[in-house]
């Protein structure tokens, strides 16, 4: 078997998490991806959302993220986002409370990059808390 990944999933202001990987799903603005040992070097696009990271003990961490970069080089992943928290740290009750101000600003005409980021950020983590569920 080969060796486990190493996996880092940094914010803007902190990393989140660090550890080792047997496997990790990210959704990219080309799909999903799935990344095992020995994965060629690849830069992709993160979209807002969840990521699951399989760590080798059989344990499941899941993140949100609001889009950002994914990193695959020799062993070593790195998921870069300006806001980026583990699905234990945020919840579906809040985040429907943050898309639904997002959402009635956006109805208002406040179609802004701002606005559009916060509901993006607000839906990730409750996508993020539901599969924390599952």
């Amino acid at each position: 078997m080969a060796d486990p990944l190493h996996v880092e999933v940094v914010s803007a202001t902190r990393v989140v998490w660090s550890g080792e990987a047997t496997n990790i799903i990210a959704k990219t603005t080309d799909g999903d991806m799935g990344i095992l040992p020995g994965h060629e070097p690849v830069l992709a696009i993160l979209v807002a959302g969840a990521i699951q990271v399989y760590c080798p003990d059989a344990t499941r961490e899941i993140f949100a993220v609001d889009g950002g970069f994914i990193s695959v080089a020799h062993g070593r992943v790195s998921i870069l986002s300006e806001y980026a928290a583990t699905a234990t740290e945020v919840s579906v009750r809040e985040g429907e409370k943050e898309v639904a101000e997002a959402r009635a600003r956006l109805d208002a005409g406040e179609d802004d990059e701002d606005t559009r980021q916060h509901f993006a950020w607000a839906s990730a983590q409750i996508r993020a808390a539901e599969k924390l569920r599952l």
